[in-house]
């Protein structure tokens, strides 16, 4: 779960920044077809919801361990 949080948390950081560019990541073009406010939305989202599954994901070694 931290691999996937770490991914969708850094997209989200990326696009962030990209956007005051002028470019957007191009997995992430379609969120401006519903709108500036909607786009940020979902770049914030991508942000809170990575975080929230890296900091409450287990760690590698400790599932690996009990596995």
């Amino acid at each position: 779960m931290k691999n996937i949080g770490s991914i969708l948390a850094l997209a989200g950081i990326i696009s962030i920044a990209l956007y005051f560019f002028g470019y957007e990541l191009k997995i992430l073009g379609w969120i401006e077809n519903w709108g500036e406010t909607v786009a940020w939305v979902i770049r914030g989202g991508l942000v809170v919801v990575g975080g929230a599954l890296w900091f409450l994901g287990p760690d590698a070694e400790k599932a690996e361990s009990e596995a």
